[in-house]
């Protein structure tokens, strides 16, 4: 029974889409019509079967002609031929000589019916890899699968609502709001797709659309964190900035320890002006970052610019410092920390701060000009 090990980073593997892999030739060659038995990660926990397979083709090739063939490695997923060769001279730790033969084997993947070993839910297996690829970020990877999932089973509620967050990450919204058009036709009371619907309609530029997949969203849930938090955005993006305010009001209530929401109700009272407020909202942020890393740079960089437009500079220059401490190659807040150091008149300093964004680009005319004013004033 031929068994095949593969990295689980092949996903081409679950869409069909890759029917080769070349292997050191073997004792006992494989033959045309041999099944094979397929896994990812076969040395460790991660070890899970993904399909079966028969061999319909068998090439042997010695390894002087294989490393410097570009067009096997790309078909095999390499860029070239060396990319190729590093990667078995990983996998054979051994060692390889010119004349050892390698197998180039072709393969069909077969239905799970006509699997002689253990069978799967190939749907399950697939969308489990698809939810590990997206919580790690791997956007384009999880696409895929959820694609292939789909193919199992088009009116999964599920699946259609996931692969409409992959694509809004992958910012394709209009096809992600068919996901969740088609997902609502199925399940129309679900609060978390009209809201997930409503996040990417403002995304793509359709505000008053989006308000009114989240009036959606509140009709089946009123006290939903995730709905009011973004049904605030979205009326702060109309500039309906008292509605938007009574909403983050009742949010800090029902979510009264959670750092983003006091964030988003400093943030939209600093833009009605009412910088005070927002201060105390900011350091309700802070407060409820429980580990120092969930502190976000950005936040503390928005209270800086509360306490510049206070005229509390000291104080506003503290937390760009605890900004770009967090994010140190940031121009937007080494620009602030220029410019509060400027207002301080400590010219000397606040060139450096210029100096060292331009450094970094170059391009940054703000910085330019704003250092300009700094030399002829020391």
């Amino acid at each position: 029974m031929p068994i095949l090990s593969f990295g689980s980073q092949n996903i081409d593997l679950i869409t069909g889409k890759k029917t080769t892999t070349i292997r050191k030739l073997w004792k006992n060659p494989l033959n045309v019509s041999d099944r094979l038995h397929c896994y990812w990660n076969l040395v460790s926990k991660e070890k899970k079967k993904i399909f079966e397979a028969e061999v319909t083709g068998v090439e042997v090739i010695p390894f002087k002609e294989l490393k410097e063939n570009d067009e096997i490695a790309i078909k095999e997923g390499y860029t070239n031929a060396t990319k190729m060769v590093t990667e078995f001279k990983k996998m054979y730790s051994e060692g390889i000589k010119d004349e050892d033969q390698f197998q180039i084997i072709h393969f069909k993947k077969l239905d799970v019916e006509d699997w002689e070993g253990e069978k799967i839910d190939e749907k399950a297996m697939i969308t489990q890899r698809a939810d590990i690829l997206f919580e790690s970020g791997k956007y384009d990877k999880s696409a895929v699968c959820y694609n292939a999932a789909l193919k199992f089973d088009p009116d999964d509620v599920y699946l259609l609502n996931k692969r409409g967050d992959n694509l809004t990450r992958l910012g394709q919204f209009e096809e992600a709001i068919k996901c969740y058009d088609k997902a609502l036709t199925i399940q129309k009371n679900n609060e978390y797709i009209w809201n997930n619907k409503a996040i990417a309609l403002l995304n793509s530029g359709n505000p008053e659309e989006a308000l009114i997949a989240n009036n959606n969203a509140l009709k089946f849930n009123q006290k939903s964190s995730a709905i009011l938090y973004w049904r605030g955005i979205i009326l702060q993006v109309l500039s309906r900035l008292d509605e938007a305010l009574k909403v983050y009001d009742k949010l800090v209530k029902i979510d009264d320890k959670n750092p983003e929401v006091w964030n988003a109700h400093g943030t939209l009272l600093t833009e009605m002006g009412r910088h005070e407020e927002a201060l105390k909202s900011y350091d309700k942020a802070v407060e409820y970052c429980f580990d120092e890393n969930d502190i976000d740079a950005t936040a503390r960089n928005r209270k800086g610019n509360a306490l510049l437009d206070l005229g509390r500079f000291e104080e506003a220059l503290s937390c760009y410092d605890d900004a770009i401490r967090l994010e140190p190659k940031n121009e937007g807040f080494l620009l602030n920390k220029g410019v509060v150091l400027l207002e301080l008149n400590r010219f000397k300093e606040s060139a450096e701060v210029f100096t060292k964004i331009l450094s970094i680009d170059p391009k940054n005319d703000d910085a330019r000009t704003l250092r300009d004013e700094c030399l002829e004033n020391m």
